[in-house]
């Protein structure tokens, strides 16, 4: 019988295989990630907290996992977490309320 569950925290191990059967994807990847997480007009620490919010709104687990963890040694607060994730929440929210107009003009049309 297979695994079925999608996402277990042992998978990440699985990036290496990425490496091995397509370096220069994974290569060119690493380096993107490098480029934009280094500090430049927004610190890095501030990078990480956008990402744990991001990473909420994708439903990356993998994502919460590492950049939780970057956030973490660099200083990062659980309040700052919960609060960027509620930041995240929020903005999730006000998209859906906002798509409502595209129903009630669906439903004007129908």
């Amino acid at each position: 019988m297979a695994d079925d569950t999608l996402y277990k925290l042992s998978y990440l191990n699985k990036l290496g295989e990425l490496k091995e059967k397509s370096p220069q994807v994974a290569q060119k990847f690493m380096q993107f990630e490098h480029e934009v997480f280094n500090n430049g007009q927004i610190p890095t620490k501030t990078k990480e907290l956008i990402a744990i919010a991001v990473a909420h709104t994708t439903g990356c687990p993998y994502c919460i996992e590492a950049h939780v963890a970057k956030y973490k040694k660099l200083g990062g607060t659980i309040e700052e977490v919960i609060e960027a994730i509620a930041v995240a929440a929020a903005l999730k929210a006000g998209a859906a309320i906002s798509h409502s107009v595209n129903a009630m003009n669906a439903f004007e049309r129908n």
